[in-house]
């Protein structure tokens, strides 16, 4: 059943809530909506006080380490963490506290998806798919979806597609995945796009990306039949949006449970 799922994004060792199309490996035209006066362990112990389970904490970028470890102290197996992981530190993270980790780029040398590479970090963590959560977080490219990496600034080869998804579904537990074209706008989530991830995933799925209100989460859940998960950040009261309120989030879980 569809939930809502939180997060805390760190840029350079604060929480912020960015617009993801302006994320660059120099932040010369970065655009954010909110940075926090609170730590990353502070959003970590809300969560775990209301047992959102299966929260991301995503490190945009160099400088988030200690933020990224408080947070996992606070919550120990609690949440979930991505941003720089690879086969050298995926169980160093894992030891650190995350119940699983997220990982992305570095399945994606010069562009193009490496098994090879996926085998190694599934090796690292004892072969348990149970703590690996692959990110195919993507933008939009003719008709489909194509994943993004590096910030979401470098637009892969590999699609968003059935035969991909079936490749990728015996080596992890979860997908997430940012609609990158969306994320921070509070325009709207990408329809099409979560539409076509329940069609094509068998095991669970995390969209970001638009999520303004309790009726996006409904949306999702009537366009995914209850298959795919929204987080919702810029638009949360707790991260200065006003589209909708961390409580009202979290009494909608109750309803679905």
């Amino acid at each position: 059943m569809t939930r809502f799922r939180p997060c805390i994004d760190l840029h350079a060792g604060a929480v912020k809530q960015i617009v993801g199309g302006t994320l660059t490996t120099d932040d010369a035209g970065l655009k954010t909506n909110f940075t926090s006066e609170h730590p990353a362990a502070y959003y970590a112990s809300l969560y775990r006080k209301h047992e959102l389970e299966g929260g991301h904490v995503i490190m945009l970028g160099p400088g988030n380490d200690t933020a990224a470890r408080e947070a996992l102290l606070a919550w120990p197996d609690g949440l979930q963490v991505g941003g720089g992981i690879k086969d050298s530190n995926a169980a160093d993270w894992i030891n650190a506290g995350a119940e699983r980790v997220i990982i992305t780029s570095f399945l994606f040398p010069s562009g193009a998806f490496s098994l090879k590479r996926l085998q190694s970090v599934l090796k690292t963590l004892g072969g348990d798919k149970n703590k690996l959560v692959i990110d195919l977080s993507c933008r939009r490219v003719g008709d489909g979806w194509r994943v993004a990496m590096d910030r979401w600034q470098t637009i892969t080869n590999f699609e968003i597609n059935q035969e991909n998804i079936a490749m990728l579904e015996p080596y992890c537990s979860e997908f997430l995945i940012h609609a990158a074209d969306a994320e921070g706008l509070q325009a709207g989530i990408d329809e099409k796009l979560v539409s076509h991830l329940a069609s094509i995933c068998t095991i669970p799925v995390t969209y970001a990306g638009g999520g303004r209100n309790i009726e996006d989460l409904e949306l999702v859940k009537r366009l995914s039949q209850g298959k795919v998960d929204l987080t919702i950040g810029s638009a949360l009261d707790i991260f200065g949006g006003q589209g909708v309120t961390f409580h009202e989030c979290c009494e909608w879980n109750m309803r679905q449970n």
